[in-house]
């Protein structure tokens, strides 16, 4: 198994990266180990910590239609040039945390992705240098208000920000197969509503990271999300959403209603079925 890298919480409110057993027990560093951190002679015993998102990027940059198949069934083409948008930090939760489902919307998609960890400060760097800006890689869920978003003429800033909007983890890893497959489960179905590879991906992951840093300097614990696979669709409250990539493992969320929304206006499946089958397909 990949050695996980994790971000935890101890009971003293101190947070650390750190590195996860087999038995749950977490060997701590002293920094972040894209920033040069070593192991601490100190580890939490399970209990003793909790699970963070496993990193606290400066920004996320995500990426539209990357897989041919998703961008066919949203009866679209592949854009020319990789399609970047931004997501806010504010927006990412750890695994097992809660999805919260606001209240201005009623269609609200999960979009299962793979996740890069940008290891080195980089601007305009070729593909060839950007394998080396790769520190690592999670799971991401780019959850998507796709009403506002097909409201919205410009940025997606709204539809894809909300608070809970970008599940991260559970942990990091070094290395992942070309091939690795990236599926979503809903609830307990054992069949995954998507399912892909990485290597299905129109623009790869050194190439995105090269176009990228020609548009902004990426920072060390930046977060790029490379795209999602085709099979998106709607959640409602009390789905669970879990996400695997083989290599990494498995991040699961649950959808609620966002506090202080009250009973008669929390989004139902049986409302969101309908919303879904009147709309026009997912734009990203």
């Amino acid at each position: 198994m990949a050695t996980r890298y994790v971000r935890v919480q101890a009971q003293s409110g101190r947070v650390y990266y750190g590195v996860l057993s087999l038995n749950r027990t977490v060997q701590l560093w002293d920094a972040p180990p894209w920033l040069g951190g070593i192991p601490l002679e100190q580890e939490l015993e399970p209990g003793e910590y909790e699970l963070l998102a496993p990193c606290a990027p400066s920004k996320i940059v995500a990426v539209g239609k990357n897989y041919q198949a998703h961008a066919a069934e949203m009866d679209s083409e592949v854009p020319a040039e990789p399609l970047l948008f931004l997501k806010p930090p504010s927006a990412v939760v750890p695994h097992g945390a809660d999805i919260l489902y606001p209240s201005s919307s009623h269609r609200v998609d999960y979009e299962g992705e793979l996740a890069l960890i940008v290891g080195q400060k980089a601007r305009n760097c070729t593909v060839a240098e950007a394998g080396q800006v790769i520190w690592g890689y999670t799971i991401a869920n780019d959850v998507t208000a796709r009403d506002l978003q097909k409201r919205s003429p410009g940025p997606w800033a709204m539809a894809k920000g909300f608070d809970s909007f970008c599940p991260l983890g559970p942990w990091m890893v070094r290395e992942l197969s070309p091939c690795a497959r990236v599926q979503t489960f809903m609830n307990d179905g054992e069949e995954p509503v998507q399912s892909a590879t990485v290597d299905q991906m129109v623009y790869g992951p050194a190439v995105l990271v090269s176009y990228i840093s020609r548009v902004m300097t990426l920072q060390p614990g930046d977060v790029i999300l490379t795209g999602t696979p085709e099979g998106v669709g709607p959640v409602a409250v009390g789905d669970r959403i879990s996400i695997e990539i083989e290599g990494i493992g498995r991040l699961s969320n649950s959808v609620m209603a966002h506090p202080g929304l009250a009973e008669d206006e929390q989004p139902s499946g049986e409302l969101d079925n309908k919303k879904a089958a009147g709309d026009s397909q997912p734009l990203d």
